[in-house]
């Protein structure tokens, strides 16, 4: 009897402190997500994790370079790639630049333009606005203050005149200059005067109309603790800014220099603010872009591992030569895909290169069960909609299940084994949770298999 006292006494611990695991979650006050669609990149969703389970950083899969920077006045040296979507063409802004074996300029910073119609075969226009030398037969769109980092953006605040439809950011005179354009080509100063002057301006810095708070929101660059860093603040106007903050990150992140950002909403769940920042080594000169992400644009959850490692396809294990553009795509024809830009080849003999990347749609961060299986438990979800739909992939010979659970932490339903590999794909039931709106707790159960996303609709 007293051995099976020993047994018993574990066993009841463990049951009640699973009861109460599960009770205080489903007390915590719900997270509201409505219908909208939700990634894994960070905690906010995650109660508990248990097993053989982990959030696992993803790597884009490299494809073929898209632009070379060989004209006369681009060179080694151009950088800070701005990419955007205009309706059915996809536009690019960057900054023509070359340097010698020495690193000496040889001639002076342009900012250029440049344009496609699928986001791969970019063209460079002969806009006849600037000459150089001798000629206007070139893509420059400006050569006055800020060409160093002119770093433009789609202006879509509806209260915006169409003369200044698209606008943009130029360091200098010790700060910010803001500019205006009609058409992303012909572009002038608003005003000579910086608007934004407590940083160190020599970065991508650059700024975008927040549609969901109504607002605009800028990056740049600074010092603080030493170290490289990233502030940001907010204006209704583009021209006053205030909230400047210096940007925080979860327990534990280490104190890096981080040289640009390539922060942007993400366009599929625009709640979410994606960043690409680029860890810099001050001793090697050496750049690689890693991932971040935040709910409120001022706290990441940042992870350690490089998105695009300096072991990629080529050439990016130089001085400077692996920064992340500011822009992604879901490109036509590709529904399945998101792609992003990154350079390489900076002050080499050869001219400056781009090359695309591609992710799974959603698929920055990924709740991947091992060889050996776990499960995920996320928070109680303030949800609405009577189905859930789901992005994953089950590696063969894997498994995953979901479970959702009742405030009391019963299960109400049980799903069918998922298989395969599916972004959107609806969730059928072995026991049929009836979704329609309310409290709810989902449970997956995993092995070898990946969760990218969920959404109810």
């Amino acid at each position: 009897m007293t051995f099976y006292k020993h047994l018993l006494k574990p066993f009841a611990l463990a049951m009640l402190w699973a009861l109460f695991t599960i009770t205080a979650a489903m007390s915590a006050e719900p997270i509201d997500i409505g219908n909208r669609l939700e990634l894994f990149v960070d905690d906010h969703l995650i109660g508990e994790m248990k097993g053989d389970v982990r959030q696992q950083l993803l790597q884009p899969e490299p494809q073929d370079v898209v632009f070379v920077t060989d004209e006369p006045w681009e060179g080694n040296t151009s950088g800070y790639y701005t990419y955007f979507q205009d309706g059915d063409l996809y536009r690019m802004i960057y900054r023509g630049w070359q340097h010698d074996p020495q690193h000496k300029a040889t001639h002076k910073e342009v900012t250029c333009y440049a344009e496609s119609k699928d986001g791969i075969q970019w063209t460079k226009p002969k806009l006849g606005l600037f000459e150089w030398n001798g000629s206007k037969e070139n893509n420059i769109v400006w050569l006055g203050p800020g060409t160093h980092n002119f770093t433009a953006f789609r202006d879509d605040n509806p209260a915006t005149p169409a003369e200044s439809r698209y606008k943009a950011f130029g360091g200098g005179g010790g700060g910010l200059v803001p500019f205006e354009s009609p058409d992303c080509i012909h572009w002038k100063l608003i005003q000579d005067k910086p608007v934004i002057t407590h940083g160190a301006f020599d970065s991508q810095n650059l700024a975008f109309w927040d549609a969901d708070r109504g607002e605009y929101r800028a990056y740049w660059r600074y010092f603080g603790d030493g170290v490289r860093a990233i502030r940001t603040a907010t204006s209704k106007d583009f021209i006053n800014w205030e909230n400047e903050a210096d940007l925080t990150y979860t327990a534990g992140t280490p104190n890096e220099h981080l040289y640009t950002n390539a922060i942007q909403k993400y366009f599929r769940a625009p709640h979410l603010f994606i960043g690409f920042p680029t860890r810099f080594e001050t001793k090697s000169q050496q750049v690689e872009p890693i991932f971040m992400s935040s709910r409120d644009g001022t706290t990441f959850h940042r992870y350690a591992e490089a998105v695009v490692p300096r072991t990629a396809p080529k050439d990016r294990d130089h001085n400077r030569s692996n920064y992340m553009a500011w822009g992604m795509f879901q490109l036509p024809g590709k529904p399945n895909e998101i792609s992003v830009y990154a350079t390489e080849n900076y002050y080499e003999p050869t001219p400056g290169r781009v090359r695309r990347f591609v992710y799974r749609v959603d698929g920055f961060v990924a709740l991947r069960g091992g060889t050996d299986g776990g499960q995920v438990t996320t928070k109680p979800l303030q949800y609405k909609g009577g189905r859930l739909l789901l992005n994953y992939v089950v590696r063969n010979g894997g498994t995953l299940t979901i479970e959702a659970l009742s405030d009391a932490g019963e299960v109400i339903g049980k799903s069918q084994p998922l298989r395969g590999d599916a972004v959107d794909a609806t969730v059928a039931w072995e026991q049929d949770p009836k979704f329609s709106e309310g409290v709810v707790q989902l449970r997956f159960t995993l092995k070898d298999a990946d969760v990218f996303s969920i959404r109810f609709e």
